[in-house]
């Protein structure tokens, strides 16, 4: 075991991180360079679950004039290619993946079953949850919140465009205060917009620490699981 911090992390990806400067879709060298960070921590001797979004593909809210029912399940059967993504990527390089889904998908990914998960983790495995919770009306946020407690994660590395928790956006409002270290409870007074209102909720009832970041530097999810400061704690 190298020198890391945490021994078991779930990485939360956005789809749009996936979609590098092409904005959709997945882009071949962007996951490429996030993959060669996952290997990375995988060799120092730290398990990984991955929730990856959909939004490079499709958003529920882009289905405004659909059924919500409908645009939702869109959403999550965009994560599954984008779970499918990650597994080809990571397994080029050598890592044995494996792709869970919460909708049933027998030919191409395993159903989600916790004891399983932990045992793939435990046998150095990474283990990408795709397809959301499977329920409509939770974003990958949720899921990501749900699934770090169900395998007892150390933390979520919440991987973002923006590198961390701001009172503003810093895009817009450039005297936006950057925080080191918030709690659950200002992120959801103040209206932060870290992750949705359910997830920090979950988070926050299940103790369940956040460290929010940029990804537009892969390096970063390696400086993450030193220990090393950077962007913010949520606790």
């Amino acid at each position: 075991m190298h020198d890391t911090k945490y021994k078991r992390v779930l990485l939360k990806l956005s789809g749009e991180a996936l979609a590098g400067k092409q904005k959709t879709g997945v882009d071949v060298e962007t996951v490429g360079k996030i993959c060669d960070k996952i290997k990375e921590i995988v060799e120092m001797g730290v398990q990984v679950a991955i929730v990856v979004g959909g939004g490079n593909f499709w958003r529920g809210k882009n289905g405004h004039q659909m059924e919500k029912t409908t645009a939702d399940y869109m959403g999550m059967l965009a994560t599954i290619m984008n779970g499918l993504a990650l597994q080809d990527a990571l397994e080029a390089r050598k890592i044995y993946t494996r792709v869970q889904t919460a909708i049933e998908m027998r030919e191409i990914a395993e159903p989600f079953i916790q004891r399983k998960a932990e045992k793939h983790l435990e046998k150095g495995r990474v283990v990408i949850f795709a397809g959301g919770t499977g329920h409509p009306y939770f974003t990958t946020d949720t899921a990501a919140a749900l699934r770090a407690t169900e395998i007892k994660a150390d933390i979520i590395l919440l991987a973002k465009t923006i590198d961390a928790v701001y009172s503003a956006d810093p895009k817009i409002n450039p005297k936006a205060k950057r925080y080191e270290e918030i709690s659950y409870m200002e992120v959801l007074e103040k209206d932060l917009k870290v992750m949705d209102s359910t997830a920090t909720a979950m988070c926050r009832d299940n103790n369940m620490p956040l460290l929010v970041f940029g990804i537009a530097d892969p390096e970063n999810i390696v400086r993450a699981v030193k220990g090393e400061k950077i962007g913010t704690i949520v606790s």
